[in-house]
Protein backbone atom coordinates (compact mmCIF):
# COMPACT_ATOMS: atom_id res chain seq x y z
CA UNK A 1 0.00 0.00 0.00
CA UNK A 2 1.35 3.47 -0.94
CA UNK A 3 1.43 5.98 1.49
CA UNK A 4 0.77 9.47 0.78
CA UNK A 5 3.33 11.98 1.58
CA UNK A 6 1.82 14.75 3.58
CA UNK A 7 1.60 18.02 2.30
CA UNK A 8 3.94 20.32 3.21
CA UNK A 9 3.44 23.65 5.47
CA UNK A 10 5.95 26.12 6.47
CA UNK A 11 6.39 25.85 10.24
CA UNK A 12 6.33 29.08 12.40
CA UNK A 13 9.62 28.34 13.76
CA UNK A 14 10.84 27.89 10.03
CA UNK A 15 9.80 30.97 9.07
CA UNK A 16 10.98 32.64 12.25
CA UNK A 17 14.51 31.38 11.43
CA UNK A 18 14.36 32.45 8.29
CA UNK A 19 13.67 36.13 9.45
CA UNK A 20 16.76 35.58 11.62
CA UNK A 21 19.33 34.75 8.81
CA UNK A 22 17.83 37.14 6.42
CA UNK A 23 18.91 40.40 9.23
CA UNK A 24 22.14 41.05 7.75
CA UNK A 25 20.94 41.07 4.27
CA UNK A 26 17.30 42.25 3.83
CA UNK A 27 15.88 45.60 4.20
CA UNK A 28 12.58 45.30 6.41
CA UNK A 29 10.70 47.64 4.24
CA UNK A 30 7.78 50.30 4.88
CA UNK A 31 4.45 48.92 5.22
CA UNK A 32 2.94 52.61 3.67
CA UNK A 33 -0.56 53.79 4.20
CA UNK A 34 -1.74 54.71 0.60
CA UNK A 35 -3.83 58.18 0.83
CA UNK A 36 -5.03 57.98 -2.60
CA UNK A 37 -5.92 54.35 -2.77
CA UNK A 38 -7.55 54.76 0.92
CA UNK A 39 -10.03 57.83 -0.44
CA UNK A 40 -10.97 55.89 -3.74
CA UNK A 41 -11.69 52.63 -1.73
CA UNK A 42 -12.97 54.18 1.18
CA UNK A 43 -10.98 52.02 3.08
CA UNK A 44 -7.16 51.62 4.52
CA UNK A 45 -4.87 50.60 1.76
CA UNK A 46 -1.21 49.91 2.92
CA UNK A 47 1.43 48.57 0.16
CA UNK A 48 4.35 46.52 1.48
CA UNK A 49 6.60 48.06 -0.22
CA UNK A 50 9.25 45.46 -1.43
CA UNK A 51 10.27 47.21 -4.73
CA UNK A 52 12.38 48.75 -1.60
CA UNK A 53 14.76 45.43 -1.51
CA UNK A 54 18.49 46.27 -2.43
CA UNK A 55 17.90 43.72 -5.36
CA UNK A 56 14.36 45.68 -6.05
CA UNK A 57 12.20 42.85 -5.32
CA UNK A 58 11.35 40.27 -2.76
CA UNK A 59 13.32 37.58 -4.58
CA UNK A 60 16.60 37.93 -2.42
CA UNK A 61 14.67 36.41 0.91
CA UNK A 62 13.88 33.05 -0.65
CA UNK A 63 17.74 33.03 -2.51
CA UNK A 64 19.47 34.16 0.66
CA UNK A 65 17.21 31.76 2.95
CA UNK A 66 18.00 29.07 0.77
CA UNK A 67 21.46 29.28 -0.35
CA UNK A 68 22.21 29.84 3.68
CA UNK A 69 20.95 26.62 4.08
CA UNK A 70 23.28 24.24 2.29
CA UNK A 71 26.00 22.20 3.33
CA UNK A 72 29.92 23.71 3.18
CA UNK A 73 30.39 20.50 0.61
CA UNK A 74 27.34 22.17 -1.25
CA UNK A 75 28.63 25.91 -1.35
CA UNK A 76 31.87 25.01 -2.21
CA UNK A 77 30.37 23.04 -5.13
CA UNK A 78 28.68 25.97 -5.95
CA UNK A 79 25.12 26.73 -6.82
CA UNK A 80 22.44 26.75 -10.54
CA UNK A 81 19.58 28.48 -11.04
CA UNK A 82 17.43 29.96 -13.69
CA UNK A 83 15.94 32.95 -14.13
CA UNK A 84 14.16 35.78 -16.88
CA UNK A 85 15.23 38.61 -13.75
CA UNK A 86 14.28 39.47 -10.04
CA UNK A 87 15.30 35.44 -8.76
CA UNK A 88 18.52 35.97 -10.68
CA UNK A 89 19.46 39.03 -8.84
CA UNK A 90 18.73 37.43 -6.09
CA UNK A 91 20.69 34.31 -6.44
CA UNK A 92 23.78 36.82 -7.29
CA UNK A 93 23.31 38.64 -4.19
CA UNK A 94 23.16 35.87 -1.69
CA UNK A 95 26.65 34.48 -4.07
CA UNK A 96 28.25 38.04 -3.51
CA UNK A 97 27.31 37.78 0.37
CA UNK A 98 28.04 34.46 0.81
CA UNK A 99 30.90 34.09 -1.39
CA UNK A 100 30.45 31.33 -3.35
CA UNK A 101 30.12 30.61 -7.11
CA UNK A 102 27.33 30.66 -8.92
CA UNK A 103 25.88 29.82 -12.86
CA UNK A 104 22.48 31.78 -13.78
CA UNK A 105 21.08 30.47 -17.03
CA UNK A 106 19.14 33.29 -18.30
CA UNK A 107 17.24 33.02 -22.16
CA UNK A 108 18.74 34.81 -24.48
CA UNK A 109 16.22 37.72 -25.48
CA UNK A 110 16.71 38.84 -21.60
CA UNK A 111 17.21 42.86 -21.63
CA UNK A 112 20.45 44.01 -21.67
CA UNK A 113 19.32 45.93 -18.46
CA UNK A 114 18.62 43.05 -16.42
CA UNK A 115 21.54 41.16 -17.13
CA UNK A 116 23.79 43.84 -15.80
CA UNK A 117 21.87 44.43 -13.23
CA UNK A 118 22.92 40.36 -12.78
CA UNK A 119 26.28 41.19 -13.14
CA UNK A 120 26.33 44.39 -10.93
CA UNK A 121 25.09 42.29 -7.76
CA UNK A 122 26.56 38.63 -8.66
CA UNK A 123 30.56 40.77 -9.97
CA UNK A 124 33.17 37.99 -9.69
CA UNK A 125 30.65 35.71 -8.21
CA UNK A 126 28.37 34.64 -10.80
CA UNK A 127 28.53 32.99 -14.31
CA UNK A 128 26.50 34.54 -16.44
CA UNK A 129 24.96 32.34 -19.57
CA UNK A 130 22.01 32.99 -21.95
CA UNK A 131 20.79 30.22 -23.99
CA UNK A 132 17.23 29.55 -25.72
CA UNK A 133 14.30 31.53 -26.57
CA UNK A 134 11.94 31.41 -22.90
CA UNK A 135 12.46 30.77 -19.15
CA UNK A 136 11.85 26.83 -19.97
CA UNK A 137 14.57 26.36 -22.14
CA UNK A 138 17.13 27.86 -19.92
CA UNK A 139 15.53 26.32 -16.80
CA UNK A 140 16.35 22.78 -18.47
CA UNK A 141 19.98 23.65 -19.28
CA UNK A 142 20.37 24.78 -16.05
CA UNK A 143 18.77 21.59 -14.47
CA UNK A 144 21.07 19.68 -16.99
CA UNK A 145 24.01 21.55 -15.68
CA UNK A 146 23.25 20.48 -11.86
CA UNK A 147 22.32 17.14 -12.21
CA UNK A 148 25.56 16.66 -14.46
CA UNK A 149 28.25 18.24 -11.83
CA UNK A 150 26.02 17.70 -8.62
CA UNK A 151 25.56 21.64 -8.37
CA UNK A 152 22.59 22.66 -6.34
CA UNK A 153 19.77 24.15 -7.68
CA UNK A 154 18.37 26.67 -6.21
CA UNK A 155 14.79 26.85 -7.66
CA UNK A 156 12.65 30.47 -7.97
CA UNK A 157 9.48 29.33 -5.71
CA UNK A 158 9.29 25.14 -5.75
CA UNK A 159 10.97 24.83 -2.67
CA UNK A 160 10.64 24.93 1.03
CA UNK A 161 13.62 26.89 2.31
CA UNK A 162 12.29 29.64 -0.73
CA UNK A 163 8.99 29.32 0.43
CA UNK A 164 10.00 30.04 4.25
CA UNK A 165 12.22 32.83 3.05
CA UNK A 166 9.30 34.42 1.27
CA UNK A 167 7.06 33.93 4.41
CA UNK A 168 9.16 36.14 5.93
CA UNK A 169 7.34 39.33 3.95
CA UNK A 170 4.04 37.93 6.17
CA UNK A 171 5.56 37.79 9.42
CA UNK A 172 6.70 41.37 9.21
CA UNK A 173 3.24 42.42 7.58
CA UNK A 174 2.12 41.24 10.62
CA UNK A 175 4.65 42.81 13.08
CA UNK A 176 4.39 46.83 11.15
CA UNK A 177 0.69 46.52 11.02
CA UNK A 178 -0.95 48.45 14.06
CA UNK A 179 -4.60 47.01 13.64
CA UNK A 180 -6.06 43.92 12.17
CA UNK A 181 -5.45 43.01 8.66
CA UNK A 182 -8.99 42.16 6.71
CA UNK A 183 -7.40 41.42 3.11
CA UNK A 184 -4.16 40.95 1.84
CA UNK A 185 -3.62 40.84 -2.03
CA UNK A 186 -0.53 39.11 -3.18
CA UNK A 187 0.96 38.85 -6.68
CA UNK A 188 0.83 34.82 -7.97
CA UNK A 189 3.30 34.05 -10.45
CA UNK A 190 4.93 30.58 -9.37
CA UNK A 191 3.55 30.51 -5.86
CA UNK A 192 6.14 31.06 -4.01
CA UNK A 193 5.43 34.11 -2.10
CA UNK A 194 1.97 33.32 -1.85
CA UNK A 195 2.30 29.90 -0.43
CA UNK A 196 5.07 31.49 2.21
CA UNK A 197 2.62 34.70 3.03
CA UNK A 198 -0.47 32.78 3.24
CA UNK A 199 1.23 30.26 5.57
CA UNK A 200 2.14 32.69 7.92
CA UNK A 201 -1.26 34.53 8.19
CA UNK A 202 -2.86 30.80 8.29
CA UNK A 203 -0.92 30.47 11.51
CA UNK A 204 -1.08 33.68 13.22
CA UNK A 205 -4.31 36.09 11.84
CA UNK A 206 -6.55 33.16 10.68
CA UNK A 207 -9.27 35.48 9.73
CA UNK A 208 -7.49 37.38 7.39
CA UNK A 209 -8.15 37.18 3.67
CA UNK A 210 -5.69 36.41 1.14
CA UNK A 211 -6.31 36.56 -2.49
CA UNK A 212 -4.25 35.90 -4.91
CA UNK A 213 -3.32 37.76 -8.26
CA UNK A 214 -2.40 36.56 -11.56
CA UNK A 215 -2.32 38.03 -15.23
CA UNK A 216 -4.85 37.25 -17.00
CA UNK A 217 -2.64 36.06 -19.35
CA UNK A 218 -1.00 33.59 -17.48
CA UNK A 219 -3.43 31.97 -15.11
CA UNK A 220 -1.71 28.93 -14.39
CA UNK A 221 -2.58 28.91 -10.36
CA UNK A 222 -6.27 29.80 -10.81
CA UNK A 223 -7.06 26.82 -14.02
CA UNK A 224 -5.31 24.63 -11.41
CA UNK A 225 -7.40 24.87 -8.42
CA UNK A 226 -10.15 24.98 -10.60
CA UNK A 227 -9.29 21.95 -12.21
CA UNK A 228 -8.21 20.77 -8.91
CA UNK A 229 -4.80 19.45 -10.19
CA UNK A 230 -1.63 21.57 -11.26
CA UNK A 231 -2.06 22.10 -15.19
CA UNK A 232 0.42 23.40 -17.23
CA UNK A 233 -0.67 26.16 -19.95
CA UNK A 234 0.10 25.19 -23.48
CA UNK A 235 0.61 29.39 -24.03
CA UNK A 236 1.05 32.44 -21.88
CA UNK A 237 1.15 35.99 -22.62
CA UNK A 238 4.62 37.18 -21.20
CA UNK A 239 4.59 40.92 -20.29
CA UNK A 240 3.64 40.87 -16.62
CA UNK A 241 7.07 38.76 -16.95
CA UNK A 242 7.56 38.48 -12.85
CA UNK A 243 4.66 36.79 -12.60
CA UNK A 244 3.85 34.46 -16.35
CA UNK A 245 4.81 30.77 -15.51
CA UNK A 246 3.33 27.89 -17.79
CA UNK A 247 2.93 25.69 -14.28
CA UNK A 248 3.13 26.94 -10.60
CA UNK A 249 5.02 24.73 -8.29
CA UNK A 250 3.92 21.29 -6.47
CA UNK A 251 4.66 22.49 -3.05
CA UNK A 252 2.77 26.12 -3.63
CA UNK A 253 -0.08 24.98 -5.51
CA UNK A 254 -1.25 22.02 -2.71
CA UNK A 255 0.00 25.22 -0.21
CA UNK A 256 -2.42 28.11 -2.09
CA UNK A 257 -5.42 25.46 -2.71
CA UNK A 258 -5.73 24.98 1.53
CA UNK A 259 -4.79 28.62 2.13
CA UNK A 260 -6.16 31.13 -0.46
CA UNK A 261 -9.68 32.81 0.42
CA UNK A 262 -9.82 33.60 -3.46
CA UNK A 263 -7.48 33.46 -6.50
CA UNK A 264 -8.01 36.32 -9.42
CA UNK A 265 -6.55 37.55 -12.58
CA UNK A 266 -6.36 41.13 -13.92
CA UNK A 267 -5.91 42.00 -17.41
CA UNK A 268 -2.38 43.05 -18.26
CA UNK A 269 -3.89 46.24 -19.89
CA UNK A 270 -5.17 47.17 -16.39
CA UNK A 271 -1.98 46.45 -14.81
CA UNK A 272 -0.56 48.97 -17.67
CA UNK A 273 -3.18 51.72 -16.07
CA UNK A 274 -2.19 50.76 -12.62
CA UNK A 275 1.71 51.48 -13.42
CA UNK A 276 1.12 54.67 -15.41
CA UNK A 277 -0.94 55.75 -12.08
CA UNK A 278 1.43 54.67 -9.42
CA UNK A 279 3.96 56.69 -11.48
CA UNK A 280 2.26 59.94 -12.28
CA UNK A 281 0.27 60.01 -8.84
CA UNK A 282 2.57 58.54 -6.44
CA UNK A 283 6.19 58.57 -8.12
CA UNK A 284 6.01 54.95 -7.45
CA UNK A 285 8.20 52.64 -10.16
CA UNK A 286 6.73 49.07 -10.17
CA UNK A 287 6.83 46.54 -12.60
CA UNK A 288 4.29 44.54 -14.00
CA UNK A 289 4.16 42.05 -11.66
CA UNK A 290 4.09 44.23 -8.61
CA UNK A 291 1.34 46.18 -10.43
CA UNK A 292 -0.98 43.64 -9.97
CA UNK A 293 -2.30 43.76 -6.23
CA UNK A 294 -3.62 47.29 -6.47
CA UNK A 295 -4.73 46.52 -10.03
CA UNK A 296 -7.09 43.70 -8.36
CA UNK A 297 -8.59 46.35 -5.67
CA UNK A 298 -11.27 47.29 -8.35
CA UNK A 299 -12.90 44.43 -8.63
CA UNK A 300 -13.63 43.93 -4.71
CA UNK A 301 -14.31 47.93 -4.10
CA UNK A 302 -17.81 46.88 -2.11
CA UNK A 303 -16.00 44.03 0.09
CA UNK A 304 -13.13 46.45 0.73
CA UNK A 305 -15.20 49.45 1.63
CA UNK A 306 -14.05 50.50 5.76
CA UNK A 307 -11.79 47.28 5.50
CA UNK A 308 -7.72 47.51 6.30
CA UNK A 309 -6.21 46.28 3.45
CA UNK A 310 -2.29 45.17 2.53
CA UNK A 311 -1.50 44.99 -1.33
CA UNK A 312 2.31 43.54 -1.80
CA UNK A 313 4.35 45.32 -4.20
CA UNK A 314 6.63 42.74 -5.47
CA UNK A 315 9.17 45.05 -6.82
CA UNK A 316 10.05 47.33 -9.39
CA UNK A 317 12.60 46.41 -11.77
CA UNK A 318 10.57 47.66 -14.84
CA UNK A 319 12.67 48.22 -17.81
CA UNK A 320 12.30 52.18 -19.11
CA UNK A 321 12.05 50.61 -22.80
CA UNK A 322 8.83 49.22 -22.45
CA UNK A 323 7.27 52.75 -21.41
CA UNK A 324 5.50 53.19 -25.02
CA UNK A 325 4.53 49.18 -24.85
CA UNK A 326 2.86 50.14 -21.07
CA UNK A 327 1.04 53.37 -22.39
CA UNK A 328 -0.06 51.16 -26.01
CA UNK A 329 -1.57 48.59 -23.50
CA UNK A 330 -3.34 50.92 -21.07
CA UNK A 331 -4.89 53.18 -23.59
CA UNK A 332 -6.09 50.14 -25.46
CA UNK A 333 -7.69 48.32 -22.06
CA UNK A 334 -9.48 52.22 -21.10
CA UNK A 335 -10.58 51.91 -24.78
CA UNK A 336 -9.20 55.26 -25.93
CA UNK A 337 -7.07 53.64 -28.25
CA UNK A 338 -8.37 52.41 -31.77
CA UNK A 339 -7.33 50.92 -34.86
CA UNK A 340 -8.52 50.90 -38.36
CA UNK A 341 -8.17 49.78 -41.99
CA UNK A 342 -9.39 52.71 -43.75
CA UNK A 343 -10.01 52.78 -47.00
CA UNK A 344 -9.97 56.50 -49.09
CA UNK A 345 -12.39 56.69 -51.40
CA UNK A 346 -10.89 57.22 -54.68
CA UNK A 347 -11.64 61.01 -54.65
CA UNK A 348 -9.14 63.94 -54.81
CA UNK A 349 -8.35 65.53 -51.43
CA UNK A 350 -10.03 62.66 -49.10
CA UNK A 351 -7.10 62.18 -46.54
CA UNK A 352 -7.94 66.00 -46.19
CA UNK A 353 -11.33 65.19 -45.56
CA UNK A 354 -11.01 62.34 -43.38
CA UNK A 355 -8.96 64.85 -40.56
CA UNK A 356 -11.03 67.64 -41.32
CA UNK A 357 -14.70 65.93 -41.66
CA UNK A 358 -14.38 62.33 -39.84
CA UNK A 359 -11.95 62.86 -36.89
CA UNK A 360 -13.71 64.20 -33.71
CA UNK A 361 -12.22 67.95 -32.17
CA UNK A 362 -10.44 65.60 -29.51
CA UNK A 363 -9.51 62.50 -31.92
CA UNK A 364 -5.46 62.53 -32.09
CA UNK A 365 -3.99 60.28 -35.04
CA UNK A 366 -1.39 58.35 -33.36
CA UNK A 367 -0.34 55.64 -35.99
CA UNK A 368 -0.51 55.82 -40.02
CA UNK A 369 0.76 53.91 -42.20
CA UNK A 370 -0.42 53.00 -46.02
CA UNK A 371 -0.89 49.69 -46.77
CA UNK A 372 -0.08 50.01 -50.65
CA UNK A 373 2.99 52.43 -51.10
CA UNK A 374 2.32 53.14 -53.96
CA UNK A 375 -1.02 55.40 -54.30
CA UNK A 376 -0.58 57.22 -50.90
CA UNK A 377 -3.37 59.56 -51.87
CA UNK A 378 -5.81 56.80 -52.37
CA UNK A 379 -4.61 53.54 -51.25
CA UNK A 380 -6.32 51.62 -47.62
CA UNK A 381 -4.21 52.72 -44.38
CA UNK A 382 -3.83 51.29 -41.49
CA UNK A 383 -4.69 54.37 -39.07
CA UNK A 384 -4.77 54.44 -35.27
CA UNK A 385 -6.90 56.77 -33.41
CA UNK A 386 -6.36 58.52 -29.68
CA UNK A 387 -9.83 59.02 -28.28
CA UNK A 388 -10.31 61.96 -25.25
CA UNK A 389 -13.58 60.00 -24.16
CA UNK A 390 -14.60 56.38 -25.08
CA UNK A 391 -17.94 57.28 -25.54
CA UNK A 392 -16.26 59.22 -28.89
CA UNK A 393 -15.81 56.03 -30.67
CA UNK A 394 -19.23 55.25 -31.95
CA UNK A 395 -19.61 58.60 -33.78
CA UNK A 396 -16.29 58.46 -34.90
CA UNK A 397 -17.18 55.24 -36.81
CA UNK A 398 -20.63 56.66 -37.97
CA UNK A 399 -18.57 59.68 -39.51
CA UNK A 400 -17.02 57.08 -41.26
CA UNK A 401 -18.90 54.87 -42.52
CA UNK A 402 -21.18 58.01 -43.58
CA UNK A 403 -18.24 59.27 -45.70
CA UNK A 404 -17.47 55.86 -46.92
CA UNK A 405 -14.07 55.60 -45.59
CA UNK A 406 -14.97 52.59 -42.59
CA UNK A 407 -13.16 49.46 -44.00
CA UNK A 408 -12.11 47.08 -41.01
CA UNK A 409 -11.53 47.48 -36.88
CA UNK A 410 -8.76 45.65 -35.77
CA UNK A 411 -9.02 45.97 -32.27
CA UNK A 412 -11.64 42.91 -31.57
CA UNK A 413 -9.01 40.79 -34.32
CA UNK A 414 -5.99 40.12 -32.25
CA UNK A 415 -3.79 38.30 -34.52
CA UNK A 416 -4.52 40.71 -37.76
CA UNK A 417 -4.59 43.18 -34.65
CA UNK A 418 -0.83 41.87 -33.58
CA UNK A 419 0.11 41.44 -37.38
CA UNK A 420 -0.06 44.91 -38.04
CA UNK A 421 0.39 46.76 -35.13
Amino acid sequence: MEVQKETYFPKLEAIEQAATTLKEVVAVTPLQENFNLSRQFNANIFLKREDLQQVRSYKIRGAYNKISSLTEEELVNGIVCASAGNHAQGVALACRKKEIYGTIYMPAPTPKQKVEQVKMFGGDFVDIRLIGDTFDDAYKAAKLLSDSLQKTFVHPFDDEKIIEGQATVGLEVLEQSQQPIDYVFVPVGGGGLASGLSSVFKLLSPKTKIIGVEPAGAPSMKKSLEENKNIVLENIDKFVDGAAVQQVGELTYKICRENLSDMITVPEGKVCQTILEMYNKEAIVVEPAGALTISALDFYKEELEDKNVVCVISGSNNDITRTAEIKERALLYSKLKHYFIVRFPQRAGALKEFVAEVLGENDDITFFEYSKKTNRENGPAVVGIELEKKEDLQPLIHRMKQRNFYGEYLNDKPNLFEFLV
